[in-house]
Formats: C-alpha cells, structure tokens, sequence
C-alpha cells in the first residue's frame, strides 16, 4: 500500500466513509473556487444527475474571491472535502471553473471558462493576454490538464498562438448559460409574474461586473437616477452585481451602500440566486462590459452601455462587438428618452449576431459536454438525450416591496417613458 493510500485510509473522512451505503463508485471532485464558478459548475455537474455509478464531492480551494462558497454550497447540502484532504485523495474526474491550484488535485482535470466567452484584457502584467487563454490558465502547475473546454472553434486561433501544447486536448462544446437562456425565453411571462410584474410594468435591469472599470465604481450616480428619473408607476429597476462584488467588500457592505436605493424600491439580486431568469424578465439591461450584459443579447430586452473600457476587452470577444452597436448611457440627457432611443435603435439582427460570438455549439453544450466527461470517467453515457431544462421562476426581489409607493409616480415631475 502506497504512503498516499495509507494517510487517506486514516483520514478521519476516510473512515466516515466506511459507512457509504453506496460504495464502488466513480468519484467526480467539483473544485468551487468562488460563487461564480460554482454557478457554471452546477449546469456541468446536471448532466451526471440520477447515476448511481457517480459520486460527487466539492471543495474549496484557497481564491481570493472566496468568500460566500461555503454558505453556498451549504445551500446546496453537498458533500463538502476539506481542500488540504481532497489533494490528497483520488479522483476518476475533477471539474473547475479556474486554473487555481488545479495541479495539487490527483485526477484528470477538465476545465472550463466561467464567463461569456473569454471578454477580459489583461494588460501591464508579466502575462498580459485574454484571460482564460493565458499559459497559466490553461496549464495550472505547468501540465496539460485532460481536457481544456472552449465555448466557440475560434477559440481555438488563439489558444494556439497562446500555449500550443494543450491544442490536442482542447474541446469546443459550447456554453451551459447560453443554452439555458435559450431555452428558457418562453418562460418569459412566467418569470415576470414571478418577480411580481404586472403587464404594464416595465422592469429595468442594471448589471455590473466587478472592478474599477464596472458600472458598479459608478452606481452611486447612477442609481440614483433611476430612482428620481424613472417615477412612473410603471417601472421596476432589479440590480444585479457581480458575486466578486459581495465577497471581497462583504454582504453587509454591499447592502449598505445600497441602502437608499432599495428603500426607495429598487430590487437587489443577492449573489447566490440564478439571475438569467431576471435577465430574461427585463425589458431594458443598463450594463456594462461583464458577462452579463452580453448574455443579454440572447434576450429580447435593449441595452444601454454604462461603460465599456477598451483596455479590458478582448477585441476579440463579443462584448467588443457590443461596444460598437449597444447606444452609450449619457450623463446629459433623460434616462428615459435613452431608454426609448435605445428601444427604437434596437435591431434583433445585429444582437443575434453577437449572440454568435458567445457559442459555435448552440443548443448542444449538454451533448458535448457529457460525451466528454464520460469519456474521461471511462464509462458508457446513460442511454437518454441530455435535455436543457428551462429556468426555475425567480423570487421576488428584496427592497420591491419596501419601496412599493416611494417615488413610483407619487412625486411631481413624473416621467413617462
């Protein structure tokens, strides 16, 4: 028995495990660095639902946007493996969003990106390059994973002027979030109803990244527009902010300078729900250069730019094709003359197109993606078709209800848009 053996035998979890009711199966580690990634894992780890061939665990490694993993997953009620034991167990399979201290885990490694597409820059640095494309991305300790997941074939141009030894093991299968959101814009009526949107309510959504360069350096000036421009009864504004936000300034921080906004009756996401659904109920999107608001392209909702800062975009990616064609938020003029301006410009077309650039595998990223996790496990795939299952209905929003009758039409200047 190898020394690796022995010390797992003994580990105080190892020995918990005697108890499995269950024993003999594959073991699929998901490594959660943070939130987010934790969310595109879930549509991953769907796919390996009701077979009793499988065992999944977690675990959190060390990430410095790791705060609010924990209660995350204790939400979940998952199996969690403290990270100093699950490196040193084995596994059949490990899945993660991130490259971070992936070369400690003793499994094959499949990893993926976490976002829409690879969208961010980075510049100035010793490893400048798109990030998810860099060298140290996509070969954490220095060695090729066992496979690396891209959501579109021209990825794969940069991928091999980036780091050429893993263009063998790279597979483009497309983009969980895409597909889901695809899936469920027939739902849309449903999910307002959800959120507690009559027919005539118009929700605004506005969306934020995390960083200096996000709509969220800048929501101090501009919330409170949407607060005192948007009176009309008729319009509902939900924010949605990137989970990095809450766990490096903390929940309690978030919610306190956000305060006013959500007694004045503006809805805040909290970072654990699934925002696509919210996204798909929107009849504008405020957002920036995230995720998010290119995810918005999928949906029937104009956009309005509140930043886009071209020294962090891929140029690329779908949010640099974006740029070009979302009209830019102005400080100079009614937001909700903007708001018709941008519903007037809107052409479905030119969306779709860079709706495009998020997947070259649309529809079919549950087919691709279970295929190649079973080939790494080395079992045959359940004899079924991996469906795309729509969206759950949202919950209604805090701070809607605190803020219903403050400043929805009551006060004089009404707006109409």
């Amino acid at each position: 028995m190898s020394a690796l053996q022995t010390t797992t035998t003994h580990s105080p979890a190892a020995e918990s495990r005697q108890w499995l009711t269950l024993v003999g199966c594959k073991k699929v580690l998901a490594v959660v660095h943070t939130v987010t990634y934790g969310k595109r894992l879930l549509d991953v780890l769907s796919l390996l639902e009701a077979d009793f061939r499988l065992q999944v665990s977690f675990t959190v490694p060390p990430h410095v946007f790791g705060d609010g993993v924990s209660r995350f997953l204790a939400r979940l009620g998952s199996t969690v493996v403290a990270w100093e034991e699950a490196v040193r167990m084995t596994f059949d399979l490990a899945l993660a969003a991130g490259p971070g201290g992936m070369e400690q885990v003793n499994a094959p490694v499949i990893t993926l990106p976490h976002g829409a597409n690879y969208l961010k820059r980075i510049t100035g640095t010793t490893d400048d390059g798109v990030a998810g494309l860099r060298r140290r991305d996509l070969m954490p300790g220095g060695r090729p994973p066992a496979a690396v997941v891209l959501p579109h074939r021209e990825d794969l141009t940069e991928l091999w002027h980036r780091c050429p030894e893993v263009h063998p093991v790279a597979h483009v299968v497309g983009d969980p979030v895409h597909d889901r959101i695809q899936a469920s814009l027939g739902h849309r009526a449903a999910y307002r109803r959800a959120l507690g949107l009559a027919d005539d309510d118009r929700l605004v959504v506005a969306a934020s990244t995390w960083g200096p360069s996000s709509s969220f350096a800048r929501f101090d000036s501009l919330l409170p527009r949407l607060m005192g421009e948007l009176r009309s009864a008729r319009f509902r504004t939900a924010v949605l902010v990137h989970p990095n936000v809450w766990a490096k300034h903390g929940a309690w921080q978030v919610k306190a300078w956000l305060a006013r906004c959500r007694h004045r009756g503006i809805g805040l996401v909290p970072p654990e729900a699934d925002w696509r659904s919210v996204l798909i109920a929107a009849d504008w999107i405020i957002g920036d250069h995230g995720s998010v608001t290119v995810y918005g392209t999928l949906t029937p909702a104009p956009i309005l730019l509140s930043g886009s800062p071209e020294h962090e975009i891929n140029p690329a990616s779908p949010a640099a094709a974006l740029a070009v064609v979302a009209p830019a938020l102005s400080a100079t003029h009614c937001l909700a003359g903007q708001l018709e301006y941008a519903a007037g410009e809107y052409r479905r077309a030119e969306y779709a197109a860079i709706a495009s650039r998020i997947t070259s595998e649309p529809g079919r990223f549950n087919r691709n993606m279970r295929r190649l996790m079973y080939r790494v496990l080395g079992l045959p795939q359940p004899a079924h078709d991996p469906v795309t299952v729509p969206l759950p209905a949202p919950a209604p929003l805090d701070g809607w209800e605190s803020g219903r009758g403050q400043g929805r039409g009551e006060e004089r200047g009404e707006v109409s848009a």
